[in-house]
């Protein structure tokens, strides 16, 4: 029962109260004092006679105005409706305490992490946000309100960090506690004075819980360590071009330039041009190459099959020493880049076949990672729906969907899903 007690400010008068219930054995769960003069008690449910014996003791405390019973308890109430606000929030939403845990967390946070509530609170936040310090941050002085970008099951967030105050006795400003809310944005949306964490285009962007792909992923992992040249092979779509973005971040070179050159898309000359540079002539100053702008970071090969025995031959003196010469120019320029190719095609076939130079394939195929369709790897159609819905709800400005019953079974029966660029345009059909 909840009891609301009108009285005079008076000292002493609480503690009466509080006398009258220690002698008939009632249970005191909660209690509030509203600075108007009331005060609320929560205590068990008694029998009739002895709750209006209680009542009328009440009455008889010298500045007691009147008692009643009451359905709810002002904090009670007011728990209640930011309850609801947050579960209508589609933003997810955390509290942490002092101690680093998780106390509270909306049907959205338990969404995002594909958890049931009872494996989300208790939890230590720096496991579900393993990019900050929580820790450190709470044993800060002056914690104050901060930004970072985050990636959750692949998506990219922006999380906000709140603290929460609450003024002492001595009319200081106490931190209690932190609130966190996430809000999905997609990369090109995000503030360019936002601080972004090393592993931008990371693997934490990678989706899947496949036995496949968690052995392609701790397998490129290792690979990402080294300095040896990487061909990624794979199927169109699936994702090399990710994949060789993450082996760079996860480099000692993930400061300096990733950049990529397209095998396929331009001319010899003009492919020969954007890769070595030119040499400087009568109506321009010349032009540095891709491999001379990423010294000392990565370049990335796509489609390296496609490439013209012309540029096979420059490419094979690269990748022996390490030097090259602009087209037009009789200067050599050593630069410090690793190079990481992709392929759709078998190379081996088209060495076989003499398209392709059989000692340039050996200098590029010493690292070799191959990325495996979805179709092989059907577990793995459940996350990414999930992604994908939940970046083009993003883009949208909708509320994530909820994939229905059923609706699993027709993905992993759709033709297209042999790649996951296919299946996310599947996914993106209304």
């Amino acid at each position: 029962m909840r009891l609301q007690v009108f009285c005079e400010d008076r000292l002493g008068l609480t503690r009466e109260l509080l006398d009258i219930l220690a002698r008939r054995n009632i249970d005191l769960r909660g209690i509030e004092i509203d600075q108007v003069g009331i005060i609320y008690l929560n205590c068990p449910e008694i029998e009739f006679d002895e709750f209006r014996q209680l009542m009328s003791e009440i009455r008889l405390i010298s500045g007691v105005t009147d008692v009643r019973k009451i359905q709810f308890l002002p904090a009670e109430r007011e728990h209640r409706e930011l309850r609801a606000l947050l579960e209508t929030l589609s933003d997810p939403v955390f509290s942490v305490n002092l101690s680093g845990k998780v106390d509270m967390a909306n049907k959205a946070a338990f969404r995002l992490l594909g958890c049931e509530e009872s494996a989300v609170l208790g939890e230590t936040a720096n496991n579900l946000f393993p990019e900050f310090n929580f820790s450190h941050w709470l044993e800060r002085d002056n914690a104050s309100q901060l930004c970072r970008q985050v990636v959750m099951s692949g998506m990219d967030y922006l999380m906000e960090v709140m603290p929460v105050y609450v003024t002492d006795s001595e009319q200081r400003d106490v931190l209690a506690s932190a609130v966190i809310q996430l809000k999905q944005v997609s990369m090109s949306h995000l503030p360019t004075t936002l601080y972004r964490t090393p592993g931008e285009h990371g693997f934490e962007h990678l989706v899947g819980q496949s036995s496949k792909f968690r052995t392609l992923v701790n397998q490129a992992k290792k690979f990402a360590l080294l300095d040896a040249p990487l061909l990624i092979q794979g199927e169109t779509g699936t994702g090399k071009e990710m994949l060789a973005k993450a082996c760079h971040q996860r480099s000692h070179r993930a400061e300096k330039p990733f950049l990529l050159v397209n095998c396929v898309s331009m001319p010899d000359d003009a492919a020969e041009t954007e890769l070595f540079g030119c040499a400087p002539g009568s109506d321009h100053e010349g032009k540095k190459g891709q491999l001379e702008q990423a010294d000392g970071g990565t370049v990335f090969l796509y489609e390296v099959g496609e490439m013209s025995q012309h540029l096979q031959i420059k490419l094979l003196r690269f990748m022996q020493d390490g030097t090259f010469r602009r087209v037009g120019e009789e200067k050599e320029i050593k630069v410090d880049v690793r190079v990481i190719c992709s392929t759709q095609k078998n190379i081996s076939e088209r060495v076989t076949a003499g398209q392709f130079r059989e000692d340039l394939f050996y200098r590029l195929n010493v690292l070799s990672l191959t990325v495996p369709p979805l179709r092989e790897r059907p577990s793995d159609v459940q996350p990414l729906a999930e992604l994908f819905l939940n970046q083009f709800a993003a883009e949208l400005g909708q509320e994530h969907p909820v994939l229905e019953a059923g609706v699993l079974d027709l993905l992993n029966q759709y033709s297209c899903r042999g790649t996951c660029a296919s299946f996310a345009m599947c996914c993106s059909v209304p």
